[in-house]
């Protein structure tokens, strides 16, 4: 039993790898903090994961940092576990730009529409679907999404206006 243990054991280390920060480096931040990214209440896994660069203050036990933080993420404790953050190494990331977020009441990361493009007509076994291609604003790049015009209709009435 115990040799068998060890093997487990063994195997488990060989996979484990450490996360550790050096102080002044750079890192990004997950946005699942904010208990995900609203769009029509469902998480995309196309969704961004990072909000943008922080420095590292200073680490606190071992799996811990604080970060250095702007004014605009002060209702945000400053201290993060490890599994939330990860090393910067790129050039120019692919994250959302800190002044264009939307935060809820519930510190929420809030996407906004920005105009419908396209429609369709989906057919299901026995019903029609409704979609509309959304395109969403402060995103680094077009984002596009088909959603149900019903939901767009009773979520954003505005996009609806023209029509």
């Amino acid at each position: 039993m115990l040799a068998t243990q060890n093997r487990h054991n063994s195997y488990a280390d060989k996979k484990q790898r450490p996360i550790t920060f050096e102080v002044g480096d750079l890192v990004l931040l997950k946005v699942s903090l904010w208990k995900g990214l609203i769009i029509f209440g469902k998480q995309g896994k196309l969704s961004p994961r990072f909000i943008r660069t922080f420095k590292e203050l200073q680490r606190v036990g071992n799996q811990a940092y604080k970060l250095e933080l702007p004014a605009e993420l002060e209702g945000i404790h400053n201290t993060f576990h490890v599994c939330y953050l990860r090393k910067f190494l790129g050039e120019e990331p692919d994250m959302i730009p800190l002044s264009e977020l939307r935060i809820d009441e519930h510190k929420r990361l809030v996407e906004v529409p920005e105009a419908i493009v396209d429609r369709k007509t989906k057919k299901l076994r026995r019903k029609m679907v409704e979609l509309v291609l959304v395109r969403w604003k402060h995103t680094n790049g077009l984002t596009l999404t088909w959603e149900t015009e019903s939901d767009t209709r009773s979520r954003y009435i505005h996009l609806f206006a023209d029509a």
